[in-house]
């Protein structure tokens, strides 16, 4: 008997350490268990998947250590009481409906061991690189696959190769941004903890097309578990021979948001300070240290042994004219089934979000998706049928960004959600530019400004008139898309903007100091609760009796809204 135990950080969030002493403590050897990365299925963890002698396999989800007690008897042949545990016939459905590339070998291979990663194919490919394609034929299949940068810019990868290539240099560099600083993103992160060795051969590709000696994996030092398990990797791929010559290498960034823009990265490379440079020139002429330097982020790289093993026509089969291939999405937020996705380009938002994420949680309604991040926008009900692809979620005002999908429902202000994201780019900002450093603070100011029932005539065009400034005259890429959840949110959702300012009223009743708190005497029975959850003691009244609240201790924290069982707490 086997045991898979899934060991991304979300599994070892929910308790994965714990299974695994649990199934030692039932008298399973150490031999017997075996890790594996994400899944993707991040709701469904701990996952456990069990393979008998004959190979059959069983996937118990959410597993506890009760649990893993009734799935070794049922294993044994003692009870069939394991069942209430397995996957799903629905939940199978939902991974049915994805494509893998990116994420082939994630919950599937055991990510510190190479020889799991050889047995299903692995390092295949830059074998035949070397031994069947010129440096020329490996850019020409990457041409023909489409594949395009899956760090937000969507910038071909071909192109970009091939400009490093020919530029001439005595020394060359291929940089994987492993950098994932948008809120709510957690693909790249994912991909490194599940299958470490495609990143590797990857960029391994990606130096013998280019005729680069040196590969450096930024990544922030946030993902110690990736960073682990990458290290690993990196030290088995050199043992067995397969890196050959060519020098790997980590730089754990500080996790400054900025360094995920591409001249920033070199900077801090350099041991600078993370700001951007001007461009041109680009890195391809003059990148780390001045040398010609190829930098794509982590899911680019993923794709590319599947690529060159299985040719660039059947990734260009996929996806839309615009976009081919794949893409792997972290859905957040209030959708039910959070965790890492991978579809073809072309599927539609709704598609994603209800057909795979299983719609919004609680029975609410939706509200917006945010893509791309801080440097993305929400994109309302009205577009849940919008084609995923670069230019058409562009055509919204959103980007496809790295691929984070932050999904929100009927009680999201818009507002004060503008007003979160921009918040992480103010205090993300490098302070290189005035447009940025500046722009972004005065921004901040009027949307709290707003959402503290303040707001006053002339906000709407100013927020307007900011954003266009900022996005003419921001030095790079992420100061120039700041304004997006802004712009998005003032396009789709007005109404809310002129409520807050004009009525001094929150209907999402979000924002704090637009609402208030009170006690419905024909509901409340007394039963006490609020009165004693309450943390500032707000709440008073006598057993079995109405209860009063004291709007002047009142924080507004909703908690008594939360325990109360009879619907007697109003917002208002």
């Amino acid at each position: 008997m086997k045991i898979v135990i899934g060991k991304g950080s979300c599994g070892l969030a929910a308790g994965a350490n714990k299974i695994e002493k649990a199934f030692l403590s039932e008298g399973l050897a150490k031999t017997q268990i075996f890790s594996t990365g994400c899944i993707g299925a991040c709701y469904l963890e701990p996952i456990v998947e069990v393979v008998d002698k004959v190979g059959k396999k069983k996937t118990y989800i959410k597993v506890t250590e009760d649990a893993v007690k009734e799935i070794v008897k049922s294993v044994r042949g003692e009870t069939n009481e394991a069942g209430k545990y397995e996957l799903a016939a629905e939940d199978l459905e939902l991974q049915s409906k994805q494509t893998r590339v990116a994420l082939k070998n994630c919950g599937v291979i055991n990510p510190e061991s190479i020889d799991d990663y050889i047995q299903n194919g692995g390092y295949e490919a830059i074998k035949k690189c070397l031994t069947e394609m010129t440096p020329e034929l490996v850019i020409e299949e990457i041409k023909k696959s489409g594949l395009k940068g899956r760090g937000g810019a969507g910038f071909p990868t071909w192109f970009k190769w091939d400009a490093t290539r020919n530029n001439k240099g005595d020394k060359k560099y291929v940089i994987c941004n492993a950098d994932e600083g948008d809120p709510g993103a957690f693909m790249d992160r994912a991909i490194i903890e599940g299958d470490p060795h495609a990143v590797i051969e990857g960029m391994l590709i990606a130096a013998y097309a280019i005729g680069a000696t040196e590969c450096i994996v930024y990544v922030r030092a946030e993902y110690p578990l990736a960073i682990k398990r990458l290290q690993r990797a990196i030290d088995d791929a050199d043992k067995m021979g397969y890196l050959g010559g060519v020098i790997f290498r980590i730089k754990e960034g500080a996790g400054a948001f900025v360094c995920g823009e591409e001249t920033a990265l070199i900077a801090s490379l350099e041991g600078e300070r993370g700001m951007p440079r001007l461009k041109p020139p680009f890195p391809a002429q003059k990148g780390f240290w001045q040398k010609p330097s190829n930098i794509n982020n982590v899911e680019t790289f993923a794709n590319v042994p599947w690529i060159i093993r299985n040719g660039g026509e059947s990734f260009a089969e996929m996806g839309t004219e615009d976009s081919k291939g794949t893409k792997v999405f972290a859905l957040a937020g209030k959708v039910k089934n959070g965790g890492l996705v991978e579809v073809p380009m072309g599927m539609t938002l709704r598609e994603v979000i209800f057909g795979i994420g299983g719609g919004i949680k609680n029975g609410k309604k939706f509200k917006a998706v945010q893509m791309g991040g801080p440097s993305g926008g929400c994109i309302p009900e009205s577009l849940l049928d919008t084609v995923i692809d670069y230019k058409s979620l562009a055509d919204t005002g959103a980007i496809m960004g790295s691929g984070g999908m932050v999904v929100m429902d009927e009680d999201a202000c818009m507002i004060d959600i503008a007003r979160f994201f921009l918040d992480f780019t103010r205090k993300e900002s490098c302070g290189k530019c005035t447009h940025c450093r500046v722009g972004t603070k005065r921004m901040l100011e009027i949307l709290e400004r707003i959402t503290d029932g303040k707001g006053k005539d002339g906000d709407i065009e100013l927020l307007e008139e900011l954003c266009v400034g900022i996005k003419e005259g921001a030095l790079c890429a992420l100061g120039q898309t700041a304004p997006n959840p802004v712009l998005t949110t003032l396009k789709y959702f007005r109404n809310e903007y002129i409520d807050h300012i004009n009525n001094k009223r929150c209907t999402a009743k979000q924002c704090k100091p637009l609402i208030k708190y009170k006690i419905l005497e024909d509901k409340c029975v007394g039963c006490t609760i609020c009165a004693r959850k309450c943390p500032v003691k707000a709440i008073a009244g006598e057993v079995k009796k109405a209860h009063t609240l004291d709007s002047d201790k009142c924080t507004k924290c909703n908690v008594c809204a939360t325990v109360c069982k009879f619907g007697a707490v109003e917002v208002e």
